[in-house]
């Protein structure tokens, strides 16, 4: 740690994102697939999926959209820094008076940004669609807040593959669970339709206590015990995916 950590941060911010800005194509291609399931979900099976009476379908589906929006994106961050790390650039930093994790957390906010203009990309086309929205400015701001942690936990977590993968497609090949995983939870039918032992699964998975609240939030609703439980969620995986991506690090650069 050097005492320009934030600086070096910057610095190397500015990098990786002038790289996003390069190939814009990347944000392209990660809110292609979302929207593509929620253009099926909503105009072709939207129509027998029953949802309890919570309103239209394209409301009820977007949080899980969103969630699986971030998953697609992540894999980016872990090719980025496989791409890094095969070409040497974190061996060339080692000899540069830098934060040695200013490296990754560079490629995570870096994921963030990114991340943030696909979910917007995602909504627009969801306003489209006809979703619309009674959430007021503080509960918007409340599920940017969740949806930044989710966004954080994940990147932290493909840091790991992105580090010790020996392939690109090893890399990127992590987040496929990621983006099935909201397809057994409360993303797109309601957990009480669901057989016992997934619908026991499905209630007690991260994914789906941060949909229901989400979707609260965005439909100005009570928010319940699902709140604390995501936040339980969001923070724990940000830490942990945090102290384990630091480990790897400092055993591949050691």
């Amino acid at each position: 740690m050097t005492r320009y950590f934030l600086t070096d941060i910057g610095t190397l911010l500015g990098r990786s994102l002038r790289h996003i800005g390069r190939s814009p194509d990347t944000i392209i291609t990660t809110a292609v697939t979302p929207i593509a399931m929620m253009l099926l979900f909503v105009y072709v099976l939207g129509g027998a999926i029953e949802t309890g009476g919570q309103g239209d379908y394209v409301d009820y589906l977007l949080p899980g959209i969103l969630l699986i929006t971030i998953a697609s994106g992540i894999a980016y961050t872990a090719y980025r820094i496989f791409l890094d790390m095969k070409g040497g650039l974190f061996e060339r930093f080692q000899s540069m008076p830098i934060a040695r994790s200013a490296v990754l957390w560079a490629h995570v906010l870096t994921s963030v940004v990114a991340n943030l203009i696909s979910l917007v990309v995602v909504i627009l086309v969801a306003l489209v669609m006809g979703f619309r929205s009674s959430a007021s400015v503080l509960d918007w701001l409340a599920v940017a807040g969740i949806l930044f942690l989710f966004t954080l936990g994940l990147t932290w977590l493909a840091v790991v593959p992105g580090l010790t993968a020996s392939s690109v497609e090893g890399a990127s090949a992590f987040s496929y669970p990621l983006i099935f995983l909201p397809f057994i939870s409360s993303a797109f039918v309601p957990t009480d339709s669901m057989p016992g032992p997934v619908r026991a699964f499905a209630e007690h998975q991260p994914v789906t206590s941060v949909v229901n609240v989400i979707r609260d939030l965005l439909g100005n609703q009570a928010l319940g015990d699902d709140l604390w439980v995501a936040l339980a969620w969001c923070l724990g995986l940000v830490v942990v995916a945090y102290v384990f991506a630091m480990s790897v690090y400092r055993s591949k650069i050691a």
